[in-house]
């Protein structure tokens, strides 16, 4: 499983819990789309994830702009994903973005608003803020594969699930 994660704003720890404490203990790989605020935090999300990548936001210190880059891209599953904290222009720079790297699905933090928009060729996922959800609802993403691709839910801390989409290969 693939969980994505966004938005900490802590100074010393990775302030999960609950179920997404859970899935990002059992993932095999966890990504995070920025803002950790302070290295310690990015410690010990790496501390907790078999696997970790990330990218940093606009609020991290200098020493997680040493150890991360502002955008990436893997590959899951056989599906192209590029991360970034955020891009001036909305939706519309995201997917062109997700487009220029040649991705099939753009992660991306900031707004704290979980987002799992399908509707364009490339997908836009923000799982929102597991810690400080700024009057939203707190999130994290959990992907997993599925026979016709991967099939990606938005949850609650709580465990509940509030959105969920299948996200194919070749949506272009």
């Amino acid at each position: 499983m693939l969980v994505v994660v966004s938005d900490t704003h802590a100074r010393t720890d990775h302030r999960l819990a609950g179920r997404t404490l859970e899935a990002v203990r059992a993932a095999d790989l966890v990504v995070h789309a920025g803002d950790f605020n302070r290295e310690p935090v990015l410690d010990a999300f790496r501390d907790v994830s078999a696997e970790f990548l990330g990218v940093y936001g606009n609020t991290d210190d200098e020493a997680i702009r040493d150890r991360l880059p502002p955008a990436r891209n893997f590959t899951y599953r056989g599906v192209e994903f590029a991360v970034t904290h955020t891009r001036e222009g909305g939706p519309t720079a995201l997917s062109l973005f997700g487009r220029e790297r040649d991705a099939d699905v753009v992660v991306f933090g900031h707004s704290h608003r979980p987002t799992l928009d399908v509707s364009g060729p490339v997908t836009l996922l923000n799982p929102g803020s597991h810690a400080q959800p700024r009057g939203n609802r707190p999130g994290h993403a959990e992907i997993d594969a599925v026979a016709d691709g991967l099939r990606c839910r938005l949850v609650t801390p709580d465990g509940e699930v509030f959105e969920e989409a299948t996200l194919g290969g070749d949506r272009r």
